[in-house]
């Protein structure tokens, strides 16, 4: 027996309420730093802008699916999103976890301006289910009498944090939110809908219906994504679920607080900011293939075979930088080579001025030298 009246339970569902005036600051932002994105993306080389591309499905791909507890390996997963786009790659095994997921991350990439379809969600599941054998139902909405709850603790007493609609139901309710997630979208000016109200209810609604036997928050993730690049009539590029694992207690958090009232002014709220944080990711990687673009052109001359492969190194890692920083015996592993050498290559890249030294004897460490990290 239900013990909660769910939002899908209320008279009202699924008219969800919201108060504007707390994400009008939130909206606001979105839209500048929309603008700003494609302004600084017009600075990078083209070949830095597939890197990019895939820099950013492949964390996603990735992170959406360590939300949900799956771990895979991210040079597969690249591999993978490289071959669905396209990009010359080199032979390598790919588990089906991995390239499904990628497979869906490039297909919400080149497809985001379609209206949203069933077929489309059905093609997305099969994509994320690749190679499972224990869900009765891929490719379609499930069909199974037992209710759907998200539950957690023992088996003999599992606490419930929330119960989606019957199997039977499914189809209607997504019939009905299909229609309203691309009205919502074709009619906005008329509706008075933001963008990152669109994609924050969205992604609850669709969460609410669960509608799927599994991969339900690797779906709605996606959904807010395309709803945001509707929005903005591109490819949104934001590290949405790179931003959602690094915090996702709190994800969860606020989805349970709002599975159960239709004011969603909160889950709104955090989920705005949410895509403000991965937006603001997306520029400091945008900013940082400007600079390493800038820095090869000013110093690709004055490096070693060994210093040029540990800074290639270091750019891979990326705008976060090496964790802990850079020591000697991190440069000697890189670049195969001796202690004594490994201190004279430092020594020199910093006389340069191409690293940046801090601490002292065990502690030293290096970073790049540039001006934005």
């Amino acid at each position: 027996m239900t013990l909660k009246k769910w939002n899908w339970l209320q008279k009202e569902w699924p008219h969800f309420l919201y108060d504007k005036e707390a994400l009008k600051e939130l909206e606001f932002k979105f839209s500048k730093n929309s603008g700003i994105v494609l302004g600084v993306l017009k600075h990078v080389q083209d070949s830095s802008k597939d890197n990019l591309l895939v820099e950013i499905l492949s964390d996603e791909a990735i992170k959406t699916s360590e939300i949900e507890g799956e771990i895979l390996n991210r040079e597969s997963v690249q591999s993978s999103i490289k071959k669905n786009l396209g990009l010359t790659v080199g032979k390598r095994n790919v588990s089906p976890a991995e390239y499904g997921i990628s497979e869906m991350m490039v297909d919400l990439y080149l497809n985001y301006n379609k209206p949203l379809a069933h077929n489309q969600l059905f093609q997305w599941h099969e994509m994320i289910t690749n190679g499972r054998r224990d869900l009765t139902d891929i490719g379609c909405y499930r069909t199974h009498e037992e209710p759907m709850q998200v539950v957690s603790g023992r088996l003999d007493n599992p606490n419930v944090h929330f119960e989606a609609p019957p199997s039977k139901q499914v189809p209607k309710e997504m019939e009905q939110f299909i229609l309203w997630f691309n009205t919502i979208h074709i009619e906005s000016e008329r509706l008075n809908m933001l963008p990152l109200a669109k994609a924050g209810m969205a992604h609850l609604y669709f969460v609410s219906i669960h509608p799927f036997e599994d991969g339900n928050g690797r779906i709605g993730r996606a959904i807010a994504e395309k709803s945001l690049a509707l929005s903005i009539k591109q490819p949104s590029l934001i590290l949405l679920s790179y931003n959602i694992e690094a915090n996702k207690k709190n994800y969860y958090n606020l989805l349970e607080n709002s599975n159960a009232t239709l004011e969603i002014t909160d889950w709104l709220v955090y989920f705005g900011q949410t895509i403000l944080n991965a937006q603001e990711d997306t520029l400091k990687r945008i900013d940082f293939l400007i600079e390493k673009t800038k820095f090869f052109d000013r110093f690709s001359t004055q490096l070693n075979n060994r210093q040029l492969k540990v800074i290639n190194r270091l750019f891979e890692v990326g705008y976060s930088g090496f964790k802990g920083g850079l020591s000697a015996d991190n440069y000697k592993t890189i670049a195969k080579t001796s202690a004594s050498t490994a201190t004279r290559d430092l020594q020199d890249l910093t006389e340069k001025q191409i690293l940046i030294k801090t601490g002292a004897l065990k502690s030293t460490r290096y970073a790049l030298n540039i001006k934005y990290v």
